[in-house]
């Protein structure tokens, strides 16, 4: 940033940016569009994400180089973005050449990659552990102090911005099997002149029986017309 001052300004415009997303995909591709425009030396960024059983992957990035540098440090178990998620809030290396901490990738990344200095900041909200932000430059020494706390504001603006998408997603997806099932259930009412009650009740029968996801069966009913087999 070019000024101080313009910081706050930068960050809010950020966020209403990201807010205006309505889906988590879009919102994370605009995150690491903006984190390259908004932190100062910033020449590829990434987001990763944590699933269930600790998996991480990384479903946003700017670049190859982004990519690779996160999908080597998931193989390797070891790298600012695993420290950043698991272990400290923000992960700064200036100089990933000179930096030994992480063993492998550190050496690899810098040689065979071309990455120069790193920042991985910590993604969570409301308690909720989503991932890390990370960005990286060609150039060692490339972040100071004021590119770490604008990289901090940024991360929690983004996880803000990816949680909620997320959970409109859910609710949508909520909304979609609520309502397939009770279509479902209406073609079982129709057809065997049953009331609600019992139709749900034969509907959910058959799913046990046939060890089928109630969505699913409702689906294939809705689908096909026809009872299943």
């Amino acid at each position: 940033m070019d000024e101080l001052g313009s910081l706050p300004r930068r960050i809010a415009e950020v966020a209403r940016s990201l807010q205006a997303e309505t889906g988590s995909v879009e919102t994370m591709d605009l995150a690491v569009q903006l984190a390259v425009e908004t932190i100062a030396g910033a020449e590829d960024a990434s987001i990763s994400l944590v699933h269930r059983g600790r998996i991480v992957e990384t479903p946003a990035m700017t670049s190859d180089r982004a990519r690779d540098a996160d999908q080597l440090q998931y193989e390797l178990n070891e790298g600012p973005l695993i420290s950043a998620i698991w272990d400290e809030v923000v992960v700064s290396c200036p100089d990933l050449a000179a930096d030994a901490r992480w063993g492998e990738w550190g050496p690899r990344a810098a040689q065979q990659m071309g990455i120069g200095s790193v920042l991985s900041f910590r993604m969570f909200a409301a308690k909720v552990q989503l991932g890390a932000l990370s960005v990286y430059s060609s150039r060692p020494h490339e972040f100071d102090g004021a590119d770490v706390e604008s990289g901090i504001s940024f991360a929690a603006h983004t996880a803000i911005a990816v949680t909620v998408a997320q959970t409109d997603e859910h609710k949508d997806i909520a909304l979609d099997s609520r309502s397939v099932i009770g279509q479902a259930t209406g073609i079982l009412m129709e057809r065997f002149d049953l009331d609600a009650v019992r139709a749900f009740a034969a509907l959910k029968r058959i799913s046990q029986d046939r060890n089928v996801k109630l969505h699913e069966l409702a689906v294939e009913l809705v689908r096909t017309r026809r009872m299943p087999s």
